[in-house]
Protein backbone atom coordinates (compact mmCIF):
# COMPACT_ATOMS: atom_id res chain seq x y z
CA UNK A 1 0.00 0.00 0.00
CA UNK A 2 1.45 3.59 -0.97
CA UNK A 3 2.00 5.88 2.09
CA UNK A 4 2.08 9.12 -0.26
CA UNK A 5 0.12 9.59 -3.28
CA UNK A 6 0.42 12.75 -5.27
CA UNK A 7 -2.42 13.29 -7.51
CA UNK A 8 -2.37 15.38 -10.67
CA UNK A 9 -5.53 17.89 -9.19
CA UNK A 10 -7.89 20.24 -11.38
CA UNK A 11 -10.57 20.62 -8.89
CA UNK A 12 -12.96 19.18 -11.98
CA UNK A 13 -15.44 16.34 -10.96
CA UNK A 14 -12.89 13.71 -11.43
CA UNK A 15 -10.03 14.49 -9.11
CA UNK A 16 -12.25 16.33 -6.70
CA UNK A 17 -13.93 13.03 -5.74
CA UNK A 18 -10.61 10.99 -5.96
CA UNK A 19 -9.05 12.48 -3.38
CA UNK A 20 -11.54 11.23 -0.84
CA UNK A 21 -11.88 8.15 -2.12
CA UNK A 22 -7.73 7.13 -2.39
CA UNK A 23 -7.98 7.96 1.55
CA UNK A 24 -10.98 5.81 2.25
CA UNK A 25 -9.13 2.92 -0.17
CA UNK A 26 -5.83 3.03 0.19
CA UNK A 27 -5.70 5.14 4.17
CA UNK A 28 -3.25 6.96 2.35
CA UNK A 29 -1.62 10.69 2.57
CA UNK A 30 -2.62 12.21 -0.60
CA UNK A 31 -0.67 15.15 -2.02
CA UNK A 32 -2.52 17.61 -4.49
CA UNK A 33 -0.29 18.71 -7.61
CA UNK A 34 -2.35 21.48 -9.94
CA UNK A 35 -0.18 22.41 -12.92
CA UNK A 36 -1.07 26.26 -14.05
CA UNK A 37 -1.06 25.91 -17.81
CA UNK A 38 -3.50 29.00 -18.19
CA UNK A 39 -6.94 27.78 -17.59
CA UNK A 40 -7.90 31.25 -16.87
CA UNK A 41 -9.40 29.42 -13.54
CA UNK A 42 -8.99 30.24 -9.60
CA UNK A 43 -6.14 27.89 -8.64
CA UNK A 44 -6.07 29.63 -5.42
CA UNK A 45 -9.27 27.88 -4.66
CA UNK A 46 -8.60 24.97 -6.11
CA UNK A 47 -5.83 24.89 -3.73
CA UNK A 48 -8.60 25.43 -1.06
CA UNK A 49 -10.81 22.73 -2.47
CA UNK A 50 -8.35 20.06 -2.33
CA UNK A 51 -7.00 20.65 1.36
CA UNK A 52 -11.04 21.29 2.74
CA UNK A 53 -11.72 17.62 0.59
CA UNK A 54 -8.49 15.96 2.18
CA UNK A 55 -5.33 16.61 0.88
CA UNK A 56 -2.44 17.20 3.51
CA UNK A 57 -1.09 19.59 0.70
CA UNK A 58 -1.68 21.51 -2.14
CA UNK A 59 1.27 22.14 -4.57
CA UNK A 60 0.24 25.42 -7.39
CA UNK A 61 3.07 24.91 -10.42
CA UNK A 62 3.24 27.63 -12.49
CA UNK A 63 3.72 26.04 -16.27
CA UNK A 64 2.39 28.26 -18.30
CA UNK A 65 5.95 29.50 -20.02
CA UNK A 66 7.57 26.17 -20.00
CA UNK A 67 4.23 24.77 -21.88
CA UNK A 68 4.39 27.24 -24.56
CA UNK A 69 8.02 27.24 -25.09
CA UNK A 70 8.86 23.51 -24.62
CA UNK A 71 5.54 21.75 -25.97
CA UNK A 72 3.20 24.34 -27.63
CA UNK A 73 6.50 25.81 -30.11
CA UNK A 74 8.14 22.46 -30.98
CA UNK A 75 4.68 21.31 -32.15
CA UNK A 76 4.01 23.89 -34.18
CA UNK A 77 7.45 24.07 -36.08
CA UNK A 78 6.93 20.85 -36.86
CA UNK A 79 3.17 21.18 -38.08
CA UNK A 80 1.93 18.82 -36.38
CA UNK A 81 -2.26 18.16 -36.92
CA UNK A 82 -3.84 15.58 -35.44
CA UNK A 83 -5.78 13.26 -38.14
CA UNK A 84 -5.60 17.14 -40.05
CA UNK A 85 -7.73 18.65 -37.74
CA UNK A 86 -6.75 18.02 -34.26
CA UNK A 87 -4.43 20.92 -33.07
CA UNK A 88 -3.11 18.69 -29.92
CA UNK A 89 -4.30 21.22 -27.23
CA UNK A 90 -4.96 18.79 -24.53
CA UNK A 91 -2.13 16.47 -25.81
CA UNK A 92 0.38 18.39 -25.42
CA UNK A 93 -0.48 19.72 -22.38
CA UNK A 94 -0.79 16.10 -20.39
CA UNK A 95 3.43 16.03 -20.25
CA UNK A 96 3.90 18.53 -18.97
CA UNK A 97 1.72 18.24 -16.03
CA UNK A 98 2.43 15.00 -15.63
CA UNK A 99 6.01 15.57 -15.28
CA UNK A 100 5.57 18.46 -12.89
CA UNK A 101 3.82 15.99 -10.53
CA UNK A 102 6.69 13.51 -10.89
CA UNK A 103 8.99 16.20 -9.74
CA UNK A 104 6.56 17.41 -6.78
CA UNK A 105 6.56 13.53 -6.07
CA UNK A 106 10.62 13.50 -5.68
CA UNK A 107 10.12 16.89 -3.56
CA UNK A 108 7.90 15.58 -0.90
CA UNK A 109 9.21 11.56 -0.96
CA UNK A 110 5.59 10.66 -2.10
CA UNK A 111 5.85 6.59 -3.36
CA UNK A 112 2.91 6.67 -6.20
CA UNK A 113 1.17 8.26 -8.54
CA UNK A 114 -2.29 8.81 -9.41
CA UNK A 115 -4.62 11.07 -12.11
CA UNK A 116 -8.61 10.75 -12.85
CA UNK A 117 -8.00 10.13 -16.24
CA UNK A 118 -10.96 7.68 -17.54
CA UNK A 119 -10.05 3.97 -18.88
CA UNK A 120 -11.57 4.78 -22.35
CA UNK A 121 -9.41 7.84 -22.94
CA UNK A 122 -6.25 9.10 -24.21
CA UNK A 123 -4.80 10.81 -21.04
CA UNK A 124 -4.61 8.02 -19.13
CA UNK A 125 -1.62 6.73 -21.53
CA UNK A 126 -0.37 10.30 -22.04
CA UNK A 127 -0.09 10.50 -18.17
CA UNK A 128 1.58 7.26 -17.63
CA UNK A 129 3.86 7.31 -19.92
CA UNK A 130 5.32 10.22 -18.88
CA UNK A 131 5.61 8.61 -15.52
CA UNK A 132 7.44 5.83 -17.03
CA UNK A 133 10.08 8.09 -18.79
CA UNK A 134 10.37 10.08 -15.72
CA UNK A 135 9.87 8.55 -12.69
CA UNK A 136 9.50 4.49 -13.24
CA UNK A 137 9.81 3.98 -9.67
CA UNK A 138 6.40 5.46 -8.44
CA UNK A 139 3.22 3.06 -8.10
CA UNK A 140 0.49 4.28 -10.66
CA UNK A 141 -3.42 4.88 -8.97
CA UNK A 142 -5.72 4.97 -11.55
CA UNK A 143 -9.15 5.05 -10.08
CA UNK A 144 -11.27 5.06 -13.18
CA UNK A 145 -9.84 1.36 -13.47
CA UNK A 146 -10.30 0.22 -10.53
CA UNK A 147 -13.49 2.40 -8.46
CA UNK A 148 -17.56 0.82 -9.23
CA UNK A 149 -18.17 4.25 -10.65
CA UNK A 150 -19.29 3.81 -13.91
CA UNK A 151 -20.31 7.30 -15.34
CA UNK A 152 -20.46 10.82 -15.00
CA UNK A 153 -23.52 10.75 -13.25
CA UNK A 154 -22.64 8.15 -10.74
CA UNK A 155 -19.30 10.34 -10.00
CA UNK A 156 -21.93 13.74 -9.19
CA UNK A 157 -23.55 10.79 -6.76
CA UNK A 158 -20.60 10.16 -5.37
CA UNK A 159 -19.91 13.79 -4.55
CA UNK A 160 -22.91 14.53 -3.15
CA UNK A 161 -22.70 11.60 -0.84
CA UNK A 162 -19.14 12.85 0.11
CA UNK A 163 -19.90 16.31 0.79
CA UNK A 164 -17.50 17.33 -2.05
CA UNK A 165 -18.53 20.87 -4.01
CA UNK A 166 -18.69 20.14 -8.02
CA UNK A 167 -20.00 22.36 -10.39
CA UNK A 168 -21.07 19.58 -12.90
CA UNK A 169 -24.89 18.59 -12.86
CA UNK A 170 -26.62 16.54 -14.57
CA UNK A 171 -27.92 18.77 -17.18
CA UNK A 172 -24.27 20.31 -17.01
CA UNK A 173 -22.40 17.43 -17.63
CA UNK A 174 -19.90 18.56 -20.39
CA UNK A 175 -15.90 17.15 -19.56
CA UNK A 176 -13.84 20.07 -20.38
CA UNK A 177 -10.29 20.77 -20.21
CA UNK A 178 -8.74 24.35 -21.09
CA UNK A 179 -5.40 25.80 -20.99
CA UNK A 180 -3.74 28.71 -23.20
CA UNK A 181 -3.92 26.44 -26.16
CA UNK A 182 -7.81 25.86 -26.46
CA UNK A 183 -10.68 24.42 -24.89
CA UNK A 184 -12.15 21.16 -25.07
CA UNK A 185 -15.78 19.77 -24.86
CA UNK A 186 -17.19 16.44 -24.64
CA UNK A 187 -19.97 14.66 -22.86
CA UNK A 188 -23.51 15.43 -23.15
CA UNK A 189 -24.97 15.59 -26.19
CA UNK A 190 -21.69 15.21 -28.29
CA UNK A 191 -21.82 11.82 -27.52
CA UNK A 192 -24.25 10.98 -30.56
CA UNK A 193 -22.65 12.94 -33.49
CA UNK A 194 -25.77 13.66 -34.99
CA UNK A 195 -26.09 16.09 -32.59
CA UNK A 196 -25.29 19.49 -33.49
CA UNK A 197 -23.38 21.47 -31.04
CA UNK A 198 -25.40 23.73 -28.64
CA UNK A 199 -25.00 27.03 -28.44
CA UNK A 200 -24.19 27.86 -25.27
CA UNK A 201 -21.93 24.96 -24.73
CA UNK A 202 -19.18 27.06 -26.56
CA UNK A 203 -17.20 29.26 -23.76
CA UNK A 204 -14.99 31.50 -25.66
CA UNK A 205 -15.08 32.34 -29.53
CA UNK A 206 -18.05 33.95 -30.40
CA UNK A 207 -20.67 32.58 -32.89
CA UNK A 208 -19.67 34.11 -36.67
CA UNK A 209 -22.92 35.40 -36.63
CA UNK A 210 -21.96 37.86 -33.62
CA UNK A 211 -18.59 38.91 -34.82
CA UNK A 212 -18.02 42.34 -35.65
CA UNK A 213 -19.42 43.24 -39.15
CA UNK A 214 -15.47 45.05 -39.65
CA UNK A 215 -12.72 42.23 -40.41
CA UNK A 216 -9.41 42.57 -38.76
CA UNK A 217 -5.74 42.18 -39.35
CA UNK A 218 -2.86 40.68 -37.78
CA UNK A 219 0.83 40.08 -38.49
CA UNK A 220 2.48 37.47 -37.21
CA UNK A 221 6.66 37.17 -37.06
CA UNK A 222 8.43 33.93 -36.94
CA UNK A 223 11.98 33.57 -36.09
CA UNK A 224 13.19 29.60 -37.35
CA UNK A 225 10.00 28.47 -37.26
CA UNK A 226 9.04 30.16 -33.83
CA UNK A 227 6.06 33.04 -33.24
CA UNK A 228 7.86 36.33 -31.24
CA UNK A 229 6.13 39.26 -32.85
CA UNK A 230 3.00 40.72 -33.37
CA UNK A 231 2.48 43.49 -36.04
CA UNK A 232 6.31 43.82 -35.77
CA UNK A 233 6.11 44.28 -31.44
CA UNK A 234 8.56 41.03 -29.91
CA UNK A 235 6.67 39.91 -27.63
CA UNK A 236 7.44 36.84 -25.09
CA UNK A 237 5.30 33.42 -25.37
CA UNK A 238 2.47 33.33 -22.57
CA UNK A 239 2.09 37.49 -24.15
CA UNK A 240 2.09 36.54 -27.56
CA UNK A 241 -0.14 33.75 -27.55
CA UNK A 242 -3.00 35.61 -24.96
CA UNK A 243 -3.36 38.68 -27.47
CA UNK A 244 -3.91 36.06 -30.66
CA UNK A 245 -6.40 34.54 -28.52
CA UNK A 246 -8.43 37.04 -27.29
CA UNK A 247 -8.08 39.05 -30.93
CA UNK A 248 -9.27 35.49 -32.78
CA UNK A 249 -11.75 34.59 -30.30
CA UNK A 250 -14.04 37.99 -30.81
CA UNK A 251 -13.83 37.39 -34.71
CA UNK A 252 -15.22 34.08 -34.04
CA UNK A 253 -11.89 32.19 -35.13
CA UNK A 254 -10.94 28.82 -33.86
CA UNK A 255 -13.99 26.21 -33.28
CA UNK A 256 -14.08 23.21 -35.03
CA UNK A 257 -16.35 19.94 -34.27
CA UNK A 258 -14.35 16.48 -35.05
CA UNK A 259 -14.62 13.08 -34.67
CA UNK A 260 -11.43 11.64 -33.91
CA UNK A 261 -9.85 8.26 -33.87
CA UNK A 262 -8.75 7.98 -30.06
CA UNK A 263 -5.49 6.08 -29.59
CA UNK A 264 -7.40 3.35 -27.29
CA UNK A 265 -9.57 2.55 -30.86
CA UNK A 266 -12.08 4.33 -29.67
CA UNK A 267 -14.24 7.09 -31.96
CA UNK A 268 -14.57 10.16 -29.96
CA UNK A 269 -16.23 13.42 -31.09
CA UNK A 270 -15.32 16.39 -29.24
CA UNK A 271 -15.35 20.51 -29.39
CA UNK A 272 -12.49 22.49 -29.64
CA UNK A 273 -11.82 25.87 -29.69
CA UNK A 274 -8.13 27.14 -30.35
CA UNK A 275 -8.45 30.48 -31.34
CA UNK A 276 -4.83 32.00 -31.04
CA UNK A 277 -3.10 29.16 -32.03
CA UNK A 278 -5.71 28.64 -35.63
CA UNK A 279 -3.96 32.09 -36.67
CA UNK A 280 -0.71 30.57 -35.41
CA UNK A 281 -0.73 27.55 -37.21
CA UNK A 282 -1.93 29.16 -40.44
CA UNK A 283 0.39 31.60 -40.49
CA UNK A 284 3.00 29.29 -39.80
CA UNK A 285 2.13 27.11 -43.02
CA UNK A 286 2.36 30.14 -45.51
CA UNK A 287 5.14 31.07 -44.46
CA UNK A 288 6.98 27.67 -45.10
CA UNK A 289 5.62 27.79 -48.54
CA UNK A 290 8.23 30.84 -49.27
CA UNK A 291 11.07 29.63 -47.05
CA UNK A 292 11.54 26.10 -47.58
CA UNK A 293 12.11 24.37 -50.80
CA UNK A 294 9.84 21.65 -52.31
CA UNK A 295 11.78 18.29 -51.01
CA UNK A 296 12.20 19.81 -47.51
CA UNK A 297 8.32 20.40 -47.48
CA UNK A 298 6.85 17.66 -48.61
CA UNK A 299 9.59 15.76 -46.88
CA UNK A 300 7.92 17.68 -43.44
CA UNK A 301 4.50 17.98 -44.34
CA UNK A 302 5.21 13.65 -43.66
CA UNK A 303 6.94 13.67 -40.94
CA UNK A 304 4.30 16.09 -39.32
CA UNK A 305 1.91 13.11 -39.06
CA UNK A 306 4.19 11.30 -37.35
CA UNK A 307 5.00 14.03 -35.01
CA UNK A 308 1.03 14.52 -34.31
CA UNK A 309 0.70 10.48 -33.38
CA UNK A 310 3.75 10.82 -31.11
CA UNK A 311 2.06 13.43 -29.43
CA UNK A 312 -1.35 12.39 -29.42
CA UNK A 313 -0.04 8.97 -28.08
CA UNK A 314 1.34 10.11 -25.54
CA UNK A 315 5.23 9.84 -26.72
CA UNK A 316 6.55 13.00 -25.81
CA UNK A 317 9.22 11.55 -24.06
CA UNK A 318 10.69 8.75 -26.42
CA UNK A 319 13.72 8.74 -28.94
CA UNK A 320 10.97 8.82 -31.73
CA UNK A 321 9.74 12.81 -31.04
CA UNK A 322 13.40 13.62 -29.54
CA UNK A 323 14.51 12.90 -33.31
CA UNK A 324 11.50 14.40 -35.38
CA UNK A 325 12.77 17.82 -33.22
CA UNK A 326 16.35 17.52 -34.71
CA UNK A 327 14.69 17.06 -38.06
CA UNK A 328 12.82 19.93 -37.62
CA UNK A 329 14.86 22.01 -35.72
CA UNK A 330 17.28 21.68 -38.89
CA UNK A 331 14.33 22.49 -41.40
CA UNK A 332 12.97 24.78 -40.17
CA UNK A 333 16.22 27.38 -39.64
CA UNK A 334 15.01 29.52 -42.39
CA UNK A 335 11.60 29.65 -42.06
CA UNK A 336 12.10 33.52 -40.63
CA UNK A 337 9.91 36.22 -41.52
CA UNK A 338 6.33 37.13 -41.54
CA UNK A 339 2.88 36.47 -42.26
CA UNK A 340 -0.68 39.02 -42.31
CA UNK A 341 -3.66 37.62 -41.87
CA UNK A 342 -7.27 39.43 -42.38
CA UNK A 343 -9.72 37.88 -39.87
CA UNK A 344 -13.52 37.96 -40.55
CA UNK A 345 -16.38 36.18 -39.03
CA UNK A 346 -14.93 33.11 -38.45
CA UNK A 347 -12.99 33.10 -41.33
CA UNK A 348 -8.58 33.75 -41.76
CA UNK A 349 -7.69 34.89 -45.20
CA UNK A 350 -4.23 35.52 -45.91
CA UNK A 351 -2.83 38.62 -47.03
CA UNK A 352 0.94 38.71 -47.50
CA UNK A 353 4.03 36.49 -46.58
CA UNK A 354 7.00 38.14 -46.27
CA UNK A 355 10.64 36.45 -45.71
CA UNK A 356 14.32 37.56 -45.85
CA UNK A 357 15.16 33.71 -46.97
CA UNK A 358 11.83 33.69 -49.58
CA UNK A 359 12.34 31.06 -52.50
CA UNK A 360 10.15 32.69 -54.31
CA UNK A 361 11.46 34.32 -57.29
CA UNK A 362 9.10 36.93 -59.18
CA UNK A 363 11.11 36.71 -62.22
CA UNK A 364 11.12 33.20 -62.49
CA UNK A 365 7.22 32.52 -61.24
CA UNK A 366 5.71 35.68 -63.89
CA UNK A 367 4.60 35.28 -67.11
CA UNK A 368 7.40 36.93 -68.68
CA UNK A 369 10.06 35.06 -70.01
CA UNK A 370 12.93 37.00 -69.16
CA UNK A 371 15.58 34.39 -67.73
CA UNK A 372 13.97 31.48 -68.55
CA UNK A 373 14.86 29.44 -71.63
CA UNK A 374 11.08 27.42 -72.32
CA UNK A 375 13.07 25.12 -74.55
CA UNK A 376 14.30 23.80 -71.89
CA UNK A 377 11.23 21.99 -70.93
CA UNK A 378 11.63 19.84 -74.26
CA UNK A 379 14.10 17.50 -72.65
CA UNK A 380 13.11 17.50 -69.33
CA UNK A 381 9.43 16.61 -70.19
CA UNK A 382 11.01 13.78 -72.30
CA UNK A 383 13.20 12.06 -69.54
CA UNK A 384 10.06 12.40 -67.11
CA UNK A 385 7.67 10.95 -69.42
CA UNK A 386 10.24 7.97 -70.03
CA UNK A 387 8.45 5.84 -67.09
CA UNK A 388 4.60 6.55 -68.34
CA UNK A 389 5.33 5.70 -72.40
CA UNK A 390 3.92 2.02 -72.64
CA UNK A 391 5.86 -0.96 -72.67
CA UNK A 392 5.73 -2.53 -76.15
CA UNK A 393 7.46 -5.84 -75.13
CA UNK A 394 9.46 -5.93 -78.67
CA UNK A 395 12.18 -3.60 -78.22
CA UNK A 396 10.37 -0.98 -80.40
Amino acid sequence: MPKKVVLAYSGGLDTSIIIPWLKERYRTEVVAMVGDVGQSEDLGAAKKKALETGASACYVEDLKEEFIREYIWPTLRSGAIYEFRYLLGTSMARPVLAKAQVEVAKRTGADALAHGCTGKGNDQVRFELTYKALGPGFEVIAPWREWDIHSREEAIEYAHAKGVPIEQTAKKIYSRDRNLWHISHEGGVLEDPANAPEEEMWQWVVSPERAPNQPAEVEIGFEQGVPVSIDGQALGPVTLVERLNTLAAAHGVGRIDIVENRLVGIKSRGAYETPGGTLLVRAHQELETICLDRETLHLSQQLAVRYAEAVYYGLWFTPLREALDGFFAEAQKLVTGAVRLRLYKGNVTVLARHSPFSLYRTDLASFHMAGYNPKDATGFIHLLGLSVIPQRGDGR
